[in-house]
């Protein structure tokens, strides 16, 4: 993590032997490993949490493919053969063999596996930052939880134990109201044992902890514990919004972790990984993946054309949003301005994802694609505000406040206050998330998690006709059905269903 990063990489080596990537179920702990090798001391307590932290950069590829599959953006690339899994989810019609949601199954539980790892041995020894590396890791396990019940409604659910080679002939699918509750105990004790300020940046905070827990509570529709726990991290924790003068840089590298940033996820340029191994990877590579395919002009730098913004999502902004410009490239205007050049990608809209795309400079080699340094922003200070505002609203708590924490994010992008109430203030806040939060892979789980899911993604339906050279349509994007009871989650890996004895029902629909 930045400055945790170098430790990172450290003990993902001393972990290699702890935890192999293998086709059996996920990836599973040694079982010759046992604490009498381990948990000794507090700095192989540290090092195992640092271990659990490293999963993070794999959600590169859950918030990527979250905006793909909603209405803000096409999947893009090169072609309608590159990355075909990803091609299915923006369209719809991803079925249980897709490579890259098993890559999410995959990678988030073995996050959850680190730290429940920790959790195992958690008193074996004492020392006196334990419980502080206690609500760490279980401020990680909420996170990787909730990552999955997100994208696939019931889990199976192991709390302080390793899921070990074997155990899938035993385990079941968990409710995910279960699986919510251990995230909200985990994130409760995270949060009353956490400072809002670590020494080491990029370490997990109390505010990360109750922004998270607020969010959880929220896709529950628990409105009024939500709103406590998020106006309570408005007026006791540290953050505030980027005035409206330094906004336009906030997703620059030189503004990485500001007052804004609740919860950050931390990249490097240290070469690691490789195609074949995304989780490896030290850097971000969604944000190469983002970029604009053969580019050459000032600021910028090349990348491959996936995640295009819709005309739809450009059109969402309202007139003198400044949003619009520091979240949206329109490229056939930036390359009359300035010069550029570039090649039109599979999917071209004309627009890219400008909050994540390569800038000149931090690329690093052999493949700058892979070893993109820019953070994640996972939770801003923003979304905070919106969610908080959602919650008083939709809870028939206090329009007043909602109002309040709503016109603060749109003062910041100098528009006029809102000054609407009840169902007209809920789709107003509604509106205000789209455009805030445009690029960052909210969009798809706002819509399934408020109802609006089938009637939003297929409202425009050919609005953004792909035309090829001689006018003739050759693709809608928009032209895709979400079905009611079948999309909210995405299907369970074959492969899992598989390895734990075929004994899970697949979910709804696939």
């Amino acid at each position: 993590m930045k400055n945790l990063k170098i430790k990172n990489i450290l003990a993902s080596l001393i972990f290699i032997a702890l935890f192999s990537c293998a086709d059996n179920f996920i990836d599973v702990d040694s079982q010759d490993k046992n604490s009498g090798d381990f948990f000794n001391t507090e700095e192989e307590y540290q090092e195992a949490l640092i271990a659990a932290y490293d999963f993070l950069q794999a959600t590169a590829r859950n918030f990527q493919l979250a905006e793909i599959a909603s209405d803000n953006s096409l999947c893009g690339g090169e072609s309608a053969t590159d990355s075909p899994g990803m091609q299915e989810i923006d369209d719809l019609v991803h079925t249980s063999n897709n490579a890259q949601l098993r890559e999410i199954w995959t990678w988030m539980y073995t996050g959850v596996n680190r730290t429940n790892y920790i959790m195992e041995f958690q008193d074996k020894i004492d020392f006196p930052n334990k419980t502080g590396v206690i609500a760490q890791t279980r401020f990680l396990r909420a996170f990787y939880y909730f990552e999955l019940v997100k994208w696939f409604g019931d889990v199976p659910l192991a709390v302080d134990k390793r899921i070990q080679f074997g155990d899938q002939f035993g385990i079941e699918r968990t409710p995910k109201a279960q699986v919510y509750a251990q995230i909200e105990q985990d994130l409760i004790f995270a949060a009353a044992n956490l400072p809002y300020t670590q020494n080491e940046t990029g370490r997990i905070t109390k505010g990360a902890a109750e922004a998270l827990l607020g969010k959880a509570y929220l896709y529950q529709d628990k409105f009024e514990e939500s709103a406590n726990v998020l106006e309570n991290l408005i007026e006791k924790g540290p953050y505030e919004l980027l005035p409206t003068s330094e906004a336009k840089f906030m997703f620059e590298n030189d503004y990485e972790n500001n007052i804004e940033s609740v919860f950050e996820i931390q990249y490097s340029d240290v070469d690691g990984g490789s195609y074949d191994c995304f989780y490896c990877l030290e850097g971000n590579y969604a944000v190469g993946f983002n970029g604009i395919r053969s580019y050459d002009g000032p600021l910028f730098d090349f990348g491959y054309s996936f995640n295009v913004p819709t005309q739809e999502v450009v059109d969402a902004f309202e007139d003198g949003d400044i949003r619009l410009e520091y979240s949206i490239l329109d490229i056939n205007a930036w390359a009359e301005e300035t010069g550029a050049t570039f090649t039109i990608g599979f999917e071209h809209t004309g627009y890219f994802n400008r909050k994540y795309i390569a800038r000149q400079g931090d690329l690093n080699q052999p493949d700058a694609a892979l070893t993109n340094p820019n953070n994640f922003r996972a939770i801003r200070y923003a979304d905070v505000l919106l969610m908080a505002a959602e919650a008083l609203n939709r809870g028939n708590i206090s329009d007043t406040r909602a109002q309040g924490y709503l016109n603060e994010v749109r003062n910041r992008a100098t528009l006029e206050d809102v000054t609407t109430t009840g169902s007209n203030l809920t789709n107003d806040i509604y509106k205000e998330r789209r455009v805030e939060l445009v690029g960052e892979g909210h969009r798809f789980f706002d819509l399934v998690r408020t109802g609006r899911a089938k009637v939003e993604m297929e409202n425009n339906n050919g609005i953004d006709a792909i035309k090829n050279e001689d006018g003739d349509v050759v693709r809608f994007h928009e032209n895709r059905t979400f079905q009611v009871g079948k999309h909210e989650v995405f299907p369970i890996p074959i492969e899992e269903i598989q390895l734990a004895g075929g004994t899970w029902d697949q979910n709804p629909g696939y």
